[in-house]
C-alpha cells in the first residue's frame, strides 16, 4: 500500500506522522471518506467542499484543493482497487503538547482501503449518548470521534451495524457514520441539519434525488415508521430490517426500494454530481 503523507507518496510501512501532531494529541483534525469506484473517486467535488466548510469551522487554514486532489489521484493510482474507501486527513500539524497549535503548518494524509459492497439490509439499535445540536464542533467531519467508537461498539456487540442518537432536545439525529431516513404514511423524511446531524454527501444526493422532506422528528418516530433506510459514503442507501427488538417486516420496502434504485441510476451516470 502507497500513502500520501505531507507531500509524498510513502509506503504503507514508512508512512509517519509525528506523535506530536495535534490530530492525535487533541483530535485537532477533519476527514473525508470517499468512495472510488474502479479507480476514480465519487462525489469528490462534494466532499472537498465539506473538507474546506469544516476547516474554517475548525480554524485551520484551508486546504490546498489542487494539493488534495493530486494526492487522491496519486494514492489511487498507486493503489488499484474494483471499490475503495478513500480517507483524506487534514489535521492542526506539529504542536506543542496541549490545546494550543504549533507554527507548522497543517498536515495531510490521504490513504486508500479496500471496501466491500454493503448488504442491503442492516440491523440497527438506539444509545442513551445524544448529539449536542449546539457544540462548537456541530456539523464539522473532525477526527474527534471516540463517541461513535462506544456507541458502534455496542452496536456490534448486538448484532447490529450502526447505532442511532437523538439529541439534546429529543430528535431524531443520527447514526456513528451515517444518516437516517424515515416513511411515514408513505411520504420520505431526514432530519434536518439543524439537528446536529453531519451534512452527509450521500444524505444531500438523497435528498435531491427522491425529494424526501427535512423534517424535526421525535425520536420515537423508530417505533412506528414504516420503512427506515441509512446513508452514509460506503452504504449508499441501506435498508433497515430490525431497531433494537423492533422487526421491519418485508426487507426493503417500496420507498427504499425506489430510493435504492434512483441512487443506484443517478450515481452510476454521474461520478461527480
Amino acid at each position: 500500500m502507497r500513502i500520501w503523507v505531507n507531500g509524498e507518496l510513502r509506503d504503507a510501512e514508512d508512512a509517519r506522522v509525528s506523535v506530536l501532531d495535534h490530530g492525535l494529541t487533541v483530535g485537532d483534525g477533519i476527514f473525508e471518506t470517499v468512495k472510488t469506484v474502479d479507480g476514480r473517486p465519487f462525489a469528490l467535488t462534494r466532499h472537498l467542499d465539506r473538507l474546506t466548510r469544516s476547516a474554517r469551522g475548525l480554524g485551520l487554514p484551508a486546504p490546498d484543493l489542487d494539493e488534495v486532489r493530486r494526492a487522491c489521484a496519486d494514492v489511487i493510482d498507486a493503489n488499484p482497487m474494483a471499490l475503495g474507501r478513500l480517507r483524506i486527513t487534514y489535521t492542526g500539524g506539529l504542536s506543542p503538547l496541549g490545546s494550543d497549535r504549533g507554527d507548522a503548518g497543517p498536515g495531510l494524509v490521504v490513504a486508500l482501503g479496500e471496501a466491500a459492497r454493503r448488504p442491503d439490509t442492516t440491523a440497527v439499535i438506539t444509545v442513551p449518548w445524544t448529539r449536542n445540536e449546539r457544540g462548537a464542533l456541530t456539523g464539522l467531519k473532525t477526527t474527534s470521534y471516540a463517541e461513535n467508537v462506544v456507541a458502534l461498539a455496542r452496536a456490534h456487540e448486538h448484532g447490529a451495524s450502526e447505532a442511532l442518537f437523538a439529541n439534546t432536545a429529543g430528535q431524531l439525529c443520527e447514526g456513528t457514520g451515517s444518516n437516517v431516513f424515515v416513511v411515514l404514511d408513505g411520504r420520505l423524511h431526514t432530519p434536518p441539519v439543524a439537528s446536529g446531524c453531519l451534512a452527509g454527501i450521500t444524505r444531500a444526493l438523497a435528498v435531491e434525488w427522491t425529494g424526501a422532506q427535512e423534517t424535526e422528528l421525535p425520536f420515537d418516530v423508530l417505533e412506528r415508521a414504516e420503512e427506515i433506510f441509512l446513508t452514509s459514503t460506503l452504504r449508499d442507501v441501506q435498508a433497515v430490517d430490525r431497531v433494537d427488538g423492533r422487526e421491519l417486516t418485508g426487507g426493503v420496502g417500496p420507498v427504499t426500494a425506489k430510493a435504492m434504485r434512483i441512487f443506484d441510476e443517478r450515481a452510476g451516470n454521474d461520478l461527480d454530481p
